[in-house]
């Protein structure tokens, strides 16, 4: 019996190299997220996906950060989906068109990548955007952590409804710290009280329903405790697993970045803190030497239980899709053509109708 690992890794290009195979192969890899230069057609990423996806049983799972705005990895022919920030300044003008305007962008940008048999995108953003980040920006929904949650809910609604599952991200807040987490170390010196009435508001009200995962800050709340939140027992178990009843996939950010070298400048050290502290997954990426630091010296025990916790995380499409006069109701991908499919289902009424609300937002 073999089960999916704690690890999630990048791959080099459009194809898979021999070296790709055999580090996906690893007992300690359980996911693959993709990038901007894995695409380069329809038909050369629906190979790649679906030869990753036969390399191992139960499948790796395939994600990607496919936000919208300045984070969307794959262009054309997918729909190019406006920065969250959209929906909050509609939101200013008229709630109630902008929460269904957020379930759109939530099922659109999750049926196209399900078609293509990924998993999941790691979205949306919960950080609140106090105008101070500018990592975060106008990827954040909002200046309010209460129409934050609501626009969040209703954009998850639309990914439930495709059949993909939601990632919040960053917990449990990186908007209140300037520095970004990726080239520096951000400190963000407020209470655990302004946090709590704020930036956690929208994942303490999405939680018991609507979050699949979580993905966490690589941010030092020095206030609360020296330590980095996606490294912290108090954060990732006494707050977010005791007080707010998460109970799905606790996800780290990068290793690679530098918010993580706090911890220590050994990868594999990186990816045992993290995991100890309570992150179900660890993600390392573009950096193929710390990947296999990581596999080679991390000390973890894979078990169905630790398995079956990170395959909720895998997608299955709902939407019925007629290809060929038939209707592909379930998760099929790799028994159709993704180009049928593809043509299928923007050929549909639905994705037809959510492009051109797409479009008053370009």
């Amino acid at each position: 019996m073999t089960y999916l690992g704690p690890v999630m890794i990048d791959i080099e290009g459009v194809e898979l190299t021999d070296e790709d195979k055999n580090i996906l192969a690893h007992p300690l890899v359980g996911g693959v997220i993709l990038f901007t230069r894995n695409f380069d057609s329809v038909k050369q990423v629906s190979e790649l996906i679906n030869k990753i996806k036969a390399l191992r049983s139960p499948e790796l799972l395939v994600c990607i950060d496919h936000e919208g705005g300045r984070v969307q990895r794959f262009k054309d022919p997918f729909t190019h989906i406006p920065a969250l920030n959209n929906l909050g300044i509609q939101y200013n003008k008229n709630p109630d068109k902008a929460k269904h305007h957020a379930e759109i962008f939530g099922w659109l940008t999750s049926v196209e990548l399900l078609t293509f048999n990924i998993d999941f995108s790691f979205t949306p953003v919960l950080d609140v955007d106090y105008g101070l980040s500018g990592v975060i920006g106008d990827r954040a929904f909002h200046q309010q952590p209460e129409v934050i949650a609501e626009l969040a809910g209703h954009y998850i609604k639309g990914m439930h409804r495709a059949g993909m599952k939601s990632t919040g991200k960053h917990f449990p807040g990186h908007g209140g710290v300037k520095a970004d987490s990726h080239t520096d170390i951000p400190i963000d010196d407020r209470s655990l009280e302004e946090i709590q009435k704020n930036d956690m508001l929208p994942f303490k009200k999405l939680c018991p329903e609507s979050l699949d995962g979580i993905m966490t800050a690589h941010v030092i709340y020095e206030k609360v405790i020296n330590e980095s939140a996606g490294f912290s027992e108090l954060w990732l178990m006494d707050i977010l697993r005791n007080q707010l009843k998460f109970d799905g996939v606790i996800f780290s950010d990068d290793l690679d970045m530098k918010g993580a070298s706090v911890v220590s400048q050994h990868y594999s050290e990186r990816a045992q803190r993290a995991l100890k502290a309570g992150c179900d997954m660890v993600l390392v990426c573009n950096n193929r030497e710390a990947a296999k630091q990581v596999l080679e010296n991390l000390n973890y025990k894979v078990t169905d239980t630790t398995s079956q916790q990170l395959l909720r995380m895998r997608g299955t499409l709902k939407n019925n899709i007629n290809v060929n006069n038939k209707s592909i109701k379930n998760k099929d991908v790799m028994n159709e053509s993704i180009s049928d499919l593809w043509q299928a289902l923007t050929h549909s009424k639905e994705w037809i109708d959510a492009v051109n609300i797409i479009k008053q937002y370009q």
